[in-house]
């Protein structure tokens, strides 16, 4: 499927590229720094796949090595396409034209493309579907995780005698994914997304600060270089991004807070080992 993909934007590229028109660039940044700002914001989901990777570290072969170069790597070589596909598609066409669900195919049509623009379109629906096993993957992994500390259930935490896998969370996880895209809206789901992620970016960065004091002792099998600058950057980064999403994501977010730390409060608290234990 990444495969695909990969084809498909290498296709809109090598056709793209050919009929580029620079009066398109100008102004370069036509909303200014805020557009820049909210843009990040809004688009932050597509990047929620690199910490997916960081679930399957119990079934990596030497995590501690692989799974930096994955998330890393990943990280580097899908910023240089996504910069290569912005400067093609905002060249072809006027941006104004790309208010529309699937902009890539749509910048092939307007410039004559049109048989170009169907299958790059084709190889749009299988990057979302690889997208949605990516989280299909990492969710019942995290319901795994937080059933082992006892912050759910016990029957979460049920690896599957032949696969060796949380098969009860997977069809949990995918039985709620697809009732929900019956019924939720898109660009909610996205702030939601966004939202949700960038604030357990900043729990964790805080987290992996606060447990330098409160357990220096603790085994580390990974590590955190320039552990001060690097985890206060990223946390100001996504209280940052945060602050670009509007203001209904918030609410939709303070409300999904509360029923989290409602459960948490009720369960998790009362169950959890590592309190427990400390």
């Amino acid at each position: 499927m990444v495969v695909i993909k990969l084809l498909a934007l290498g296709l809109f590229i090598a056709v793209g590229a050919t009929h580029i028109n620079t009066a398109n660039l100008h102004p370069f940044a036509p909303n200014g720094f805020t557009g820049v700002h909210q843009g990040a914001a809004i688009v932050f989901f597509a990047y929620i796949g690199f910490d997916a990777i960081s679930t399957a570290a119990e079934e990596t072969k030497n995590p501690q090595r692989n799974l930096p170069i994955g998330i890393l790597g990943g990280l580097a070589i899908c910023t240089f396409i996504y910069v290569i596909i912005g400067f093609v598609l905002t060249g072809m066409v006027p941006y104004k034209e790309l208010a529309v669900a699937d902009p890539l195919a749509r910048a092939l049509q307007l410039a004559g493309f049109n048989a170009v623009g169907w299958i790059v379109a084709l190889g749009a629906v299988v990057s979302m579907s690889a997208v949605l096993l990516v989280f299909q993957y990492g969710q019942p992994r995290i319901f795994l995780a937080m059933a082992r500390d006892g912050l759910l259930p016990q029957w979460a935490a049920k690896i599957h005698p032949r696969t060796k896998i949380p098969s009860i969370t997977t069809l949990f996880t995918g039985i709620v994914v697809a009732v929900w895209s019956l019924v939720g809206d898109a660009d909610e789901t996205y702030d939601l997304t966004n939202i949700g992620t960038l604030f357990a970016f900043t729990l964790v960065s805080v987290g992996v600060l606060v447990l330098r004091y409160k357990e220096p002792d603790r085994p580390r099998p990974f590590r955190v270089p320039f552990v001060w600058p690097v985890t206060i950057l990223s946390a100001a980064g996504c209280l940052f991004i945060m602050k670009g999403l509007p203001h209904q994501a918030w609410e939709r977010f303070g409300i999904w807070l509360a029923i989290g730390l409602a459960l948490y409060f009720v369960y998790g608290y009362q169950h959890s080992r590592l309190r427990n234990r400390a």
